[in-house]
């Protein structure tokens, strides 16, 4: 389809470095066939079948006015679906990049106001004038101003990959500030660069103009123009560790010699541990360093904002079913657990099932009418009813009235139900932290339809109103809140909500407070467990009038018991809040629309079969090219068909070892087929110069099926069907892939 195809040319896109070394597929395409007009009457030539491809032909009939106002809302189907991936993933993409750069804001303003302060003390040296800057020699002066300010920005991230976008915003960030920035990777401290790399790239960045002799006091002449004059220089290396040690040992011993005239402050990312500058540099650099340190979020923070943001409240109203989730979690830990891989396949979740689901242009309409209160993108009414009516969750709820309305009706119903259940796992995140539980562990359990029907189907168990009797043992209280029976990370969050101590529980109350306020049933709900708290001389108390009235004595066993119950009371609240309205969204009526969950193609696009792909290609390549002669004649193999196809076809009627005359034999029966007859029927010619032009003849198409031959077993050992022959058996070839 045309947006997979979309999304994978945006993803594929890289640097010419990357693409140099990028394995682009390949196809094996059917030969192409002669025209009438071109074939010679010749005894010995090969019979071509000529294969119709065109979308039309004379003889076929005219269709119906039906079948083409279908084709119409085909094609109008199919763009309205390109118009919203283009849509929804730029929402996503832009909420992304904002989550991720809010995450960072607080570092950054950290950052700027450090680099004013080192600035600041870099100039208290005093300022050379316009001569003296613009020599090609430093200026002497004492070991102080030789200082280089460098941030240390800890990372912590396993792959430099997601910090090309943090450090890219921290640029811009600083840039907008006031600040010239250059920003450096560790491919320009490369070795085979040298210092003459970086000097290159600073030119490059800041003159805005290529340089082949770089010098560093062309640098100095540029900042000592009037418009950039008292302005902080920084240059950002986003991965410290990953430089060659002696280039950079050079480039920081340079910059130190030209602080003065030119005040450059350093910032480098460092990933593993703030020590890494004493492992990588010698010690006499590290005099030279003034170093600070800045910690940014970790990576789990940042996935679980990128998971609240995009999988939990659904900024665009797209959402992936209990099965992608789950593999999308085993996907991020089991590859190289970056942020930008679970993005990535997030990108392709979201284009399948745009090229999928008929009616998920819906999704880009509902979005846009978000934004502007206009006129509603679609198919006509009757269209998209008959769409809807083959949604299998439509069917099995028997909904009301089939027509706009109770579309309508449904879509908002799905919305409230939505907003439940994202309040209510967002509740139990909060409250979930105390046991370091992740957002996506959480959300693959709280997607899960299994549990949410064990849950249903349980509904004789009944939340008990008066909660202020202690439950004996561990059993009752798993009688009592179904949630633990069924253990999993939501068990443990409802087990830690009722052993937390007061003031804690106090504090999730707040969180949950302000993650409800747009729910009011829920927030009712606990507004009013919440009154249940108070303060009291600066300390955290029951509100004895509400819990019990008929304790009048204060003693310290009392309050304890009565700490206990509103514990038991927040424990209750959330297994209630579990069980009405955690459902999950493939539980809703007419969640095809919003929710992917085929999981098996996701897996096929992220991680593929490609040899058992090409083996079914090779097989089945008239299915591809849609050939006609080649799929009516079954099993039979016919000489129109590529040599590659041929003689992977006769390579499935040997073992493990091929033996190369036979298969070479083989291969030349099925080629020479056709014409076969005609040698028959031929008879010698009685003059000996047209028996030597017929040798001749015949001695040229041996050698050609020969060289047939061995360019499609140079095809299947490219491809990794089978290996060469080895010294040991240079007759055979064996071949490597079977069981398909």
């Amino acid at each position: 389809m045309a947006i997979a195809s979309a999304a994978a040319e945006s993803l594929t896109q890289g640097t010419p470095e990357t693409t140099e070394n990028d394995l682009q597929p390949f196809f094996v395409f059917h030969k192409a066939s002669s025209r009438k007009s071109d074939k010679k009457p010749t005894g010995t030539g090969k019979t071509r079948r000529r294969i119709d491809l065109s979308p039309s032909s004379p003889n076929k009939t005219e269709k119906s006015e039906p079948d083409k106002a279908g084709e119409r809302d085909e094609h109008c189907n199919e763009h309205l679906r390109t118009e919203a991936f283009e849509l929804v993933w730029s929402k996503i993409n832009s909420t992304i990049k904002e989550i991720l750069r809010g995450i960072n804001t607080n570092v950054f303003n950290e950052i700027h106001q450090w680099v004013l302060e080192s600035f600041n003390a870099i100039q208290s040296f005093g300022t050379p004038g316009f001569i003296e800057a613009t020599r090609s020699f430093p200026i002497v002066t004492d070991a102080t101003s030789k200082l280089l300010f460098t941030g240390m920005v800890l990372t912590r991230n396993m792959e430099f990959v997601d910090d090309l976008l943090t450090f890219e915003d921290l640029g811009l960030f600083l840039r907008s500030n006031g600040c010239h920035v250059a920003n450096l990777s560790s491919l320009d401290f490369s070795a085979k660069s040298g210092i003459g790399g970086c000097l290159r790239g600073l030119l490059r960045q800041f003159l805005k103009a290529t340089f082949y002799e770089a010098d560093i006091s062309i640098l100095a002449s540029w900042y000592r123009e009037q418009e950039n004059h008292n302005t902080p220089v920084v240059v950002i290396i986003d991965d410290m560790e990953r430089c060659c040690g002696s280039v950079l040992s050079d480039f920081i011993l340079m910059l130190s010699e030209w602080v003065v005239k030119i005040p450059i402050i350093l910032l480098m990312g460092v990933a593993t541990t703030l020590n890494a500058p004493r492992n990588l540099l010698p010690s006499n650099v590290l005099q030279h360093l003034c170093p600070s340190k800045f910690i940014l979020g970790s990576p789990a923070e940042r996935m679980d904002a990128v998971v609240e943001a995009v999988l939990v409240k659904q900024c665009s109203g797209f959402s992936v079913g209990h099965k992608v989730a789950v593999f999308l979690k085993n996907y991020f830990l089991n590859q190289d657990g970056t942020l930008t891989s679970f993005i990535r396949a997030l990108k392709i979740a979201c284009a399948q099932h745009f090229s999928m689901e008929p009616l998920s242009f819906i999704l880009g309409g509902l979005l846009v009418e978000e934004k502007q209160k206009g006129e509603k993108r679609g198919l006509q009414p009757e269209v998209e009813l008959k769409y809807t009516s083959q949604l299998s969750s439509y069917a099995r709820n028997q909904m009301a009235e089939q027509n706009g309305k109770s579309l309508v009706h449904g879509f908002s119903e799905l919305r409230r139900l939505h907003k439940c259940w994202s309040t209510v796992v967002l509740c139990l995140y909060e409250a979930g932290k105390c046991n370091k539980i992740r957002l996506l562990d959480l959300l693959c359990e709280a997607l899960n339809p299994d549990l949410y029907t064990s849950r249903a189907s349980n509904n004789h168990v009944v939340l008990e109103k008066d909660v202020g009797v202690p439950m004996a043992t561990d059993r009752s209280i798993r009688r009592k809140y179904s949630t633990l029976r069924k253990g999993g990370f939501i068990g443990q969050i409802v087990r830690k909500v009722r052993d937390l101590p007061a003031l804690m529980l106090y504090q999730l109350l707040k969180s949950w407070e302000k993650t409800t306020v747009d729910v009011l049933e829920i927030h009712e709900k606990v507004k009013d467990l919440q009154s249940l708290l108070r303060f009291e001389d600066g300390k955290l108390k029951p509100n004895v009038d509400d819990i019990s009235k008929k304790h009048s004595s204060r003693s310290p066993l009392n309050m304890e018991k009565e700490s206990k119950e509103v514990n038991e009371k927040a424990a209750a609240l959330i297994d209630c809040l579990v069980r009405d309205y955690l459902r999950p969204i493939e539980c809703i009526p007419l969640h095809e629309i919003f929710c992917f969950k085929n999981v098996e193609k996701l897996q096929l696009a992220l991680i593929g079969d490609p040899r058992r792909r090409i083996q079914v290609d090779l097989l089945e390549f008239h299915k591809i090219l849609q050939c006609g002669c080649c799929s009516k004649s079954g099993n039979v193999l016919l000489p129109s068909m590529h040599d590659t196809s041929i003689m992977y076809t006769l390579a499935q009627e040997h073992g493990d070892l091929i033996n190369l005359h036979d298969w070479f034999q083989s291969f030349k029966t099925v080629v020479l087929h056709p014409s076969s007859k005609g040698k028959h029927k031929s008879k010698q010619s009685p003059n000996p110069k047209k028996r030597k032009c017929t040798h001749d003849s015949e001695n040229k198409g041996e050698a050609s099926i020969q060289a047939r031959f061995c360019r499609a077993v140079t095809e299947l050992q490219i491809t990794g069907l089978l290996r060469m022959p080895s010294r040991r058996r240079p007759d055979c070839v064996q071949r490597v892939a079977f069981g398909l």
